[in-house]
């Protein structure tokens, strides 16, 4: 499965998502695109989505980000399926839930592994 990660560039999303993400048992399961991971410049995402390169986006919306919002407008525009994850604290636009199949909190990133491992079983 080719799983896009949305998320905001406003925290240190390589420290407390990619690399959680890229260490657990999930990497060689799945393959995640991970936007930003070589480089700080824009990702096309439109292109990605257009071209169906992507089956499931999981959006870390903990902090709020107009392109990531544009990109999940999209998603929804293409039935692309978004499930919504966030920190224990954060208070995530209402709006997702327009667009979101899921809204999942989570309390750590070993949560947050666990969280995404048992969502991605329904997806398989």
């Amino acid at each position: 499965m080719n799983i896009y990660i949305s998320h905001s560039r406003s925290f240190d999303f390589k420290k407390e998502l990619y690399t959680p993400i890229l260490n657990s048992p999930l990497a060689s399961q799945h393959k995640f695109i991970l936007p930003h991971a070589e480089s700080d410049m824009p990702f096309t995402s439109k292109e990605l989505l257009m071209n169906k390169g992507c089956d499931l986006i999981i959006a870390e919306v903990s902090y709020p980000a107009t392109g990531q919002g544009i990109e999940l407008g999209w998603a929804n525009l293409l039935n692309i399926p978004i499930v919504c994850i966030y920190q224990d604290g954060a208070t995530p636009s209402p709006s997702l839930a327009l667009v979101s199949s899921k809204m999942m909190m989570y309390t750590s990133t070993e949560n947050m592994i666990e969280d995404i491992t048992g969502l991605l079983r329904n997806y398989e």
